[in-house]
């Protein structure tokens, strides 16, 4: 069978391994490179620069663990930007030696759908292509959101995408949006010693996660001296020769070096083909499929950022697997009741399945359990004792479902909640698991014990 797939991100590229693997015959169209914004604009360079700041905050606590160090500490951004580049590249590289190794066929260009069969591909060169296949997957991802009110400049007014182009580091930087994106980048640019400001609309940063862990969060912004603005509106972003003027409705204004626009994601599903073919797309371009991925056309199925839902890589590569067994012929669905999520501010932060105010408003009573990990020996050990995990059940079951970390390791730690949600276990087993000490692991066994009060390191009232 004749697998054609049009864009190589996180959904993309292992949906086509995946095919190759099952025997199909392969081609992949994609107009940029590889790995798509994860890799290139997004999870993996954020995450290479994150490394760095990480480090550089460790070394100026230095003495903290007994350790001398003469001389002075300072980032180098040019050498941090050169080891990002030189990750991705890397990378890359090894997503081309996968096709190669798989036999898939990568051409290079934009794929426009002509039919529920055909695509036909411009490539770079002015050249034109039709690739014919017998199943479609869409994989074309998503792009930073353009607010008509504060235009992208590329110079002072920036996407995420810029935000990784930059050769030097800004004196001050003003962050429209609290969410994932911008808070972020918030971290790594106070850590390089910019002032930073955040800007958000709604009443709390990062309005997706269990308030608890937003509200500790915007504690710990506070006290890196961050700027934290929730509730207000920007109606106008300006840049001016001594920078850029945020400004509110009700006059107020924050001059900043630098503006970075993080107010969300397009799905990148216009100038494609979709109108002329009948695939249907919802009120914001997402391209709309059910539960086996399919769109509204047989054979053609729909992946990662561009049908919406969770814009998360490792959700956009289950779907792609999901995606091509059904189009190989297979009964697969996806579920997304237990998926992981990582926000790798500082302190990171790590979520998987109900929040506790998603679960009242089902109507679900539910026991609730936490562990601070200022109560745990081994984040002593580490230095890193801010944050909780936190640990929602239901009342009646004590089935688990939530679990929220903001911590060190959180993203480690989220994934054996992830297994306890997903088969459907109580907070007990969690409990009477044995976990190694000292570990952080520790600290999600005490919270699922303080569900019923039974904690050891916690006094009880």
């Amino acid at each position: 069978m004749k697998i054609a797939i049009l864009g190589a991100g996180p959904g993309g590229y292992v949906a086509a391994i995946r095919a190759a693997q099952s025997g199909a015959e392969v081609t992949v169209i994609e107009k940029e490179e590889v790995g798509g914004t994860c890799l290139n604009w997004g999870c993996i360079p954020t995450k290479a620069i994150i490394a760095s700041t990480d480090l550089l905050a460790k070394a100026r606590r230095l003495k903290e663990y007994g350790v001398e160090l003469n001389g002075e500490i300072r980032p180098d951004f040019t050498a941090i930007l050169a080891r990002k580049n030189r990750i991705v590249q890397t990378q890359i590289q090894g997503i081309r030696n996968l096709f190669k190794h798989h036999r898939i066929n990568l051409v290079q260009g934009r794929g426009t759908l002509t039919s529920p069969r055909t695509i036909l591909v411009d490539s770079p060169d002015n050249a034109q292509e039709t690739i014919e296949a017998d199943r479609i997957i869409i994989a074309t991802g998503s792009r930073p959101y353009q607010v008509a009110a504060f235009p992208f400049d590329g110079k002072q007014i920036l996407s995420s995408n810029d935000m990784l182009n930059l050769t030097e580091i800004p004196k001050s930087l003003v962050i429209v949006g609290a969410g994932v994106i911008g808070c972020e980048f918030a971290c790594i640019f106070r850590e390089l010693g910019v002032e930073v400001s955040v800007i958000e609309m709604l009443p709390r940063m990062l309005a997706t996660e269990d308030r608890e862990i937003s509200k500790l969060l915007e504690r710990e912004f506070k006290k890196k001296k961050i700027k934290v603005l929730v509730n207000k509106k920007v109606e106008s972003i300006t840049a001016y020769p001594d920078g850029v003027h945020a400004l509110f409705p009700d006059g107020e204004k924050i001059v900043a070096e630098k503006a970075l626009i993080a107010t969300g994601r397009a799905f990148n599903s216009k100038g494609i083909g979709l109108e002329g073919i009948g695939v249907q797309t919802g009120p914001c371009g997402e391209i709309i499929a059910n539960t086996k991925l399919e769109t509204t056309v047989p054979g053609i199925y729909a992946v990662g950022d561009v049908k919406g839902g969770l814009l998360l890589a490792h959700v956009a590569s289950k779907e792609g697997i999901t995606a091509v067994t059904n189009a190989l012929g297979g009964d697969k669905t996806m579920d997304y009741s237990a998926v992981p999520s990582a926000i790798f501010t500082s302190p990171e932060i790590a979520s998987a399945g109900l929040r506790e105010h998603h679960a009242s408003e089902q109507g679900i009573q539910t026991s609730t359990g936490h562990f601070q990990f200022r109560s745990l020996a081994k984040a002593h050990a580490l230095g890193d004792i801010e944050g909780l995990v936190k640990v929602i059940s239901d009342k009646q079951t004590d089935r688990v479902l939530g679990v929220h970390i903001i911590g060190p390791g959180a993203s480690i730690l989220i994934h054996e909640a992830v297994l306890a949600i997903q088969h459907g276990m109580k907070t007990k087993d969690l409990a009477e698991t044995i976990h190694a000490h000292p570990t952080l692991s520790e600290a999600l066994m005490e919270a699922s014990e303080d569900v019923h009060g039974n904690a050891i390191h916690v006094m009880h009232k």
